[in-house]
Formats: structure tokens, C-alpha cells, sequence
């Protein structure tokens, strides 16, 4: 009896005990650890030396450290002192600079010839709707080129070309033969004024079309510049290859903004343009209606007289 208490008394401190033991065991081992890291090192191995900012840089050498366009980074990491666009272009290949200034002097064009043309595209158009209204007031040849004796602009040029047409006709039968030459001298007129009011926009034109692939140039060519570079340098360090990169990067920009304002100002003045020219047209046609009047009443007698 007393041996079967021994017994099961064993059993229940085994039971009690391992949890315990292994518990323990497994904390000595925890911080074991942590204590055999921060030992000193054994006699005779070497202590490594405490490396400066400057020392410890990757890749400085003399000359990197003697010149001014570079400046270390927190990483050790070469970058240039300026990377605003002035500086970039400063430092950038002479192809690549030349590139960038073609591209600014187009831009500056694009914005003269805006602002040159706007103007005269506004003044046109307001002389040719005055011009327009005096026509459609009108009830004769002769009436409207009384009202636009002062005016300016291609309006008076078609009722003094219609008025001209009418006096050499003289007392012609041809009524249709008549109408027809002052419509041959009508679209002469037309083509002027359209030929002259759309000069300056071809060069907007080309702006847009040639400035993107002329800063695509300019890019290629620094791009090839920086991989020659790394080529030389036999390193791979982003740093060495960044600052052309992103000189050949503004050119393309450079390309953008001298092509975009030159497209959409070039677009703006077609539709100006178009509608100038059909105010134009609206005019020449109210003026073959006066004539064709006028020559159903028999007036062009009066109005060779008052040609002459």
C-alpha cells in the first residue's frame, strides 16, 4: 500500500516536473544568446576600424572628391549640385544644347505668330461682317459701293471689282456673261484674301509636326552619350548615368512644349480663318444677287455712267 502511494507520488512530480525543467530550459537558451553576442572579442581577432562618412563613401575617388559638379549623398551615392533645367542644359553635350535652344526660339515664334496673327484674324473679321451688313442693306450695285467707299478691307475691293466689270460691259445683252466675269473676278478676290490672311500658319504647322522628333533627337543622342559614359567608367551606379538621362529627357520635354501650343494655335486659326473666308464668300454672293438685279431693271446703263 505504502508502495503504491510511493509510486503514484513519482508519477504526479514527473508530470509536474517536465513542463517545468523543459520551460526552463528553453529560457536559459533565450537569453544565452543575446549574452554570447555581446561578449567581447577573442584576443587576436581584429577590431574593425570606425569608418567616417568619407571614408566609408562608395566610390569616391581623388578626383571625384577634387572637382565641383558632384556632391555626396546620405548613401554614398554620386549626384550633380544642380539638377534644375538651367543647370542640366549648363552641363548638357553641345548636339544636346544646340537641340534645346532650336526648340525654345520655335516655341518664341509660335507665340509671336499668335499673337500677331490673332490680331489681324480679329481685325478681318470684324471688317468683313461691317462690310457684309452694309451689302445685305443695300438694295442696288451702286448703293452698296456708296456705303463702302471709306470702308477697308476685301469687301469694298468685290463691289469696286463688280462696279469696274459692269462699266466695260457697257450696254451688253449678255446679262449671264456678265455675271459670270464679275464671278471670275470674285474668286480672285476670295484666293487673295485667303492667301494672304493664312501667312504665318504653315510655320505653326511645321512647329508641330517637327518639334516632337527634333527632341527625340536630342534625347537619343544624350541617351547614347550616358551609356558611352558608363562604357568609360565600367561602373553601373545609377549616379554616373542619371544627370545625361535627364539632360536628354528635357529635350523631349522642350519638344513638347514647342509642339502642343503650335498644334492646338495652328487648329484655332484654321477654324478663324475658315469662317473669315466664308463671310467672304456670303459677301461676293449678296453682291451677284445686287448685280443680277440690277441688270434685270435695265440699270446698267446708270451704273456705267456713274462708273465713269
Amino acid at each position: 500500500m505504502a508502495n503504491g502511494k510511493m509510486l503514484s507520488g513519482r508519477r504526479i512530480f514527473l508530470r509536474l516536473s517536465l513542463p517545468t525543467m523543459l520551460a526552463a530550459l528553453l529560457s536559459a537558451f533565450v537569453f544565452a544568446v543575446p549574452l554570447q553576442a555581446q561578449e567581447a572579442p577573442v584576443a587576436g581577432t581584429p577590431v574593425a576600424e570606425e569608418m567616417t562618412p568619407a571614408e566609408g563613401s562608395i566610390g569616391v575617388t581623388e578626383e571625384m572628391a577634387a572637382g565641383d559638379e558632384v556632391l555626396l549623398a546620405g548613401e554614398g551615392e554620386l549626384l550633380p549640385n544642380d539638377l534644375s533645367p538651367w543647370g542640366m542644359f549648363m552641363s548638357a553635350d553641345i548636339v544636346v544644347k544646340a537641340v534645346m535652344i532650336g526648340l525654345v526660339f520655335a516655341s518664341i515664334v509660335t507665340w509671336t505668330i499668335w499673337l500677331a496673327k490673332k490680331t489681324e484674324i480679329t481685325r478681318a473679321r470684324g471688317r468683313a461682317r461691317s462690310g457684309f451688313a452694309a451689302l445685305a442693306s443695300a438694295t442696288s450695285l451702286e448703293e452698296a459701293n456708296d456705303k463702302l467707299r471709306m470702308a477697308k478691307g476685301p469687301v469694298p475691293q468685290l463691289a469696286q471689282a463688280a462696279m469696274r466689270e459692269v462699266q466695260l460691259s457697257g450696254m451688253s445683252p449678255e446679262k449671264e456673261g456678265v455675271k459670270e466675269r464679275i464671278a471670275w473676278r470674285f474668286q480672285r478676290i476670295e484666293a487673295n484674301t485667303a492667301r494672304e490672311i493664312g501667312i504665318g500658319t504653315g510655320v505653326l504647322a511645321t512647329i508641330g509636326a517637327t518639334a516632337p522628333f527634333v527632341g527625340l533627337f536630342g534625347t537619343v543622342w544624350g541617351i547614347m552619350n550616358s551609356f558611352i559614359g558608363i562604357a568609360h567608367t565600367q561602373t553601373t551606379n545609377l549616379a554616373v548615368v542619371a544627370p545625361g538621362i535627364a539632360e536628354a529627357l528635357l529635350a523631349t520635354g522642350l519638344g513638347l512644349v514647342a509642339a502642343i501650343p503650335a498644334v492646338v494655335i495652328y487648329n484655332s486659326f484654321s477654324r478663324s480663318i475658315a469662317g473669315y473666308r466664308a463671310i467672304v464668300a456670303d459677301s461676293s454672293a449678296e453682291l451677284l444677287r445686287l448685280v443680277s438685279r440690277d441688270l434685270d431693271q435695265g440699270r446698267s446703263p446708270r451704273l456705267a455712267k456713274a462708273a465713269d
